[in-house]
C-alpha cells in the first residue's frame, strides 16, 4: 500500500511514523510513505499557501492551487490502482473501524492535512474528495487526524501485526467493544481476576468473554449496542 500525505508541518507527521507499529511496516517494505510541504508546490517567492476568505470572517483558506498541484504531482509518480484522496476535516464522515478497514483494501491513499479555517471547497469539488473526521471537536490541524487514520488502516493490512488473530478480537470487530482484559499477579491491590479465566475452561472462558463485550458495550456505548441488536 502506498501513503502519501500533505501538510505544511511535516515535522507532525514524520516523527509519529518513525514508530511502533507503523515504521515497522515500512522498514518490512507493506507500506510506502511519503510527506509532502504543501509549500513546495507554491510559485510565489514567498510559498504562500493560505488567503483571507470571500465574504470576510476570521481565520484563513488553503488556497486551491498548491493543493491541486500537490495531488497531481504525487499521482503522476503513484500507478493509480484503487485510490482515495482524503481530507481530514471536522465536517467529514467520523473515522469508524469499518472506514479504515475499506480504506486499507485501496493501493493508493492521499491524505491532505486541513488546517486554518479549511480548504477552498473547489479542491473537495473537483478532486472529489473524502473527508473524514476524529470525532465531534476541532484540532488545530489535521496533522494529528492523519496519524490516527494511517495507524488505524495499516494495523489491519496483512503481515503488519504479528498475531493476526489479534484482529478478530479488537473493539468494534464484530460489533461490540472488547472484553476486559487481565494479567499476572492473579491478585492485586485486593483485587482478583475473575475465578473462570484462571480455570483453563476454553468454553467458559469464551462465554465470559462474550457475556462481558455485551456488558460493557451496553453500559458505555448504547448507539453500538443498539446496531449490534439490530443486525
Amino acid at each position: 500500500m502506498k501513503i502519501d500525505i500533505v501538510t505544511i508541518f511535516p515535522a507532525m507527521v514524520t516523527a509519529p511514523l518513525a514508530e511502533g507499529i507503523v515504521a515497522r511496516a515500512i522498514a518490512k517494505g507493506l507500506i510506502d510513505v511519503g510527506v509532502h510541504d504543501l509549500r513546495d508546490f507554491t510559485t510565489d517567492r514567498h510559498r504562500v499557501v493560505d488567503d483571507m476568505p470571500f465574504g470576510g470572517g476570521p481565520g484563513m483558506v488553503l488556497k486551491p492551487e498548491p493543493l491541486f498541484a500537490a495531488v497531481e504531482a504525487i499521482q503522476a509518480k503513484r500507478p493509480v490502482g484503487r485510490h482515495a484522496i482524503v481530507l481530514t476535516s471536522p465536517d467529514g464522515e467520523r473515522l469508524t473501524h469499518g472506514v479504515a478497514a475499506r480504506l486499507s483494501g485501496l493501493d493508493h491513499l492521499v491524505i491532505l492535512c486541513g488546517r486554518y479555517e479549511g480548504v477552498d471547497e473547489r479542491v473537495i469539488q473537483a478532486r472529489g474528495l473524502e473527508e473524514v473526521s476524529l470525532g465531534d471537536f476541532v484540532l488545530s490541524g489535521g496533522e494529528p487526524a492523519a496519524i490516527a487514520l494511517i495507524d488505524a488502516c495499516v494495523r489491519l493490512l496483512p503481515g503488519v501485526l504479528g498475531a493476526e488473530e489479534t484482529l478478530n478480537e479488537e473493539s468494534f470487530e464484530r460489533g461490540l467493544l472488547e472484553y476486559p482484559h487481565y494479567t499476572r499477579p492473579a491478585e492485586w491491590a485486593g483485587l482478583k481476576v475473575p475465578e473462570v479465566l484462571l480455570s483453563g475452561h476454553h468454553e467458559k472462558i469464551q462465554a465470559w468473554r462474550r457475556s462481558e463485550a455485551e456488558r460493557t458495550t451496553r453500559e458505555r456505548r448504547p448507539d453500538l449496542w443498539s446496531r449490534y441488536q439490530a443486525a
